[in-house]
């Protein structure tokens, strides 16, 4: 799919607008085809140069022919194995693609289930299977496929933002629903759908049309011209918002006028940052109904990510002591600043428990005796304070910010249970004094190292785009979002994104 035009957002008042010739409609399975091509194609030498990586790392120069001899066909053959497993387990279908962490959970559950194939071709037919040669072979096949499938996602997202391969988008639904979808959609361009108009209940000159607060996109009829609309703008998807007029036997008209021209139908549901593994439908007699479960709080998931987040944290303190005493020993020499080298404060843990908080001291240690002084300078909404170039940083804090390093004594906290690797933004008494009922559903679990937060902007984020991501974590938990967000904050470090 070749760029979109994304139609600019025009005032709730507006009369119905007039559209521009339709562009001719390329086949939906265009970019996608390729993209899954991509992906094959990668993920085959993924599997190629993992198992060449294995059979060198196991065997080296030894001359043992026979071992060598089956072990080559192995390595040959893994590759095909690997992208069978990927295809078994639907890795390849566009549905789990482009955004969320199902993709990025099918290619585990491959790695795994190709071990178990192994492990069991190599009893029934009696294989010398190396267990070096496995050790090697499967984790870095697991752990690269999915780095890859990362950077090719990101590749797609980039393109999304320049508005390449963006899907033609009609929202139908009531003006303050449409209105609040455009600004999310204009505003997460990663989701590939670019709003080209609207349809709404009423028609746009009646008096009795609820005004939504924000802008719209041009409107282009009412829900009986969605399909006209459609062939007018060109477009190939459409969103209906949740309301009564677009239920049951309606939308299912819709549906088949859609059909005709394969232009795919997406109904919102009204449930807010709930994913489809907590959702099931379950048909009563002919009626969908979406059971949605409970977040998982507790049980053995959470007991692994416990145990997982001290044995990391320990080790990971282990490794960078001697990165721990360098940054110590330079802040407690630098002329800028002197003075203690951790910083500590109190926070708001799990549950509402007060602990405090170890960083590398970032600021003069005049700096809170100054906040009065800059509060009118904040650069944020609600109640945090954030300054792009707040005065009171010292240079070498500013270079700590810049690279993440002042958090790195957040892993003793980690060590204590106080935190976790991965969770919301640790709050201040003071933040969660002002939160209203909604906003302590943050507090039910711990508070995180790095989060969604961290790997979404950080400091460029609104307040209310912060607490949403929080949410939408606590309520959305499992262990593949952990590891796909640890995988990103490896990013956003290098990209130093919101650190300031």
């Amino acid at each position: 799919m070749n760029s979109v035009e994304v139609a600019p957002v025009v005032d709730s008042a507006a009369a119905l607008a007039p559209i521009s010739p339709a562009p001719a409609r390329p086949g939906r399975g265009g970019w996608q085809s390729r993209y899954v091509a991509t992906l094959c194609l990668v993920d085959l030498a993924v599997g190629l140069v993992s198992a060449a990586a294995a059979m060198v790392g196991r065997f080296g120069q030894e001359t043992a022919e026979p071992v060598n001899r089956g072990h080559l066909w192995l390595t040959i053959t893994l590759p095909f194995a690997w992208i069978l497993v990927l295809t078994l387990n639907r890795a390849y279908e566009t549905r789990y693609l482009f955004v969320g962490n199902d993709e990025y959970a099918r290619v585990f559950r491959s790695g795994l289930a190709l071990i178990a194939t192994l492990a069991v071709v190599s009893l029934a037919f009696d294989f010398p299977l190396a267990r070096g040669y496995v050790v090697v072979a499967m984790p870095l096949t697991t752990v690269a496929g999915v780095a890859m499938r990362y950077l090719v996602r990101q590749r797609l997202h980039r393109s999304w933002a320049r508005g390449d391969r963006l899907h033609r988008v009609i929202l139908v639904g009531h003006e303050v629903a449409v209105a609040e979808m455009t600004r999310r959609l204009r505003r997460e361009r990663y989701h590939g759908l670019g709003v080209v108009g609207a349809c709404l209940p009423y028609g746009v000159a009646d008096p009795l049309r609820p005004r939504a607060a924000g802008p719209l996109p041009p409107v282009l009829g009412t829900f009986e011209d969605v399909a006209p609309a459609v062939a007018r703008s060109g477009a190939d998807t459409v969103v209906v918002l949740s309301c009564p007029e677009m239920a049951g036997a309606a939308l299912r008209r819709l549906g088949w006028q859609l059909e005709r021209d394969e232009v795919a139908l997406i109904v919102a549901s009204s449930l807010v940052d709930v994913t489809g593994d907590r959702t099931t439908i379950r048909p009563v007699d002919g009626l969908p109904m979406l059971h949605v479960e409970h977040p998982r709080l507790k049980g053995g998931p959470r007991f692994v990510k416990a145990v997982t987040d001290r044995v990391s944290a320990l080790l990971l303190l282990v490794l960078a002591a001697p990165l721990l005493a360098a940054i110590t020993l330079l802040i407690r020499l630098s002329p800028d600043a002197g003075g203690p080298a951790i910083f500590r404060q109190e926070r708001v843990g799990r549950n509402g428990r007060l602990f405090v908080i170890y960083k590398f001291r970032t600021m003069y240690l005049d700096a809170e005796d100054r906040l009065a002084d800059l509060l009118h300078h904040n650069e944020t909404d609600g109640e945090l304070f954030k300054m792009r170039d707040d005065p009171r940083v010292t240079p070498v804090g500013r270079w700590l910010r810049r690279l993440s390093l002042d958090e790195l004594p957040q892993l003793v906290n980690v060590v204590r249970g106080d935190m976790s690797l991965v969770g919301p933004r640790p709050p201040l008494p003071r933040e969660v004094a002002n939160y209203p009922p909604d906003m302590r559903r943050r507090l039910v679990v711990k508070p995180g190292l790095t989060g969604l937060w961290q790997v979404s902007g950080r400091s460029d984020l609104s307040w209310e785009e912060s607490i949403r991501l929080d949410l939408s974590y606590v309520e959305n938990w499992s262990l593949t979002m952990d590891l796909a967000i640890l995988v990103r904050t490896l990013s956003a470090v290098i990209r130093s994104s919101g650190a300031y």
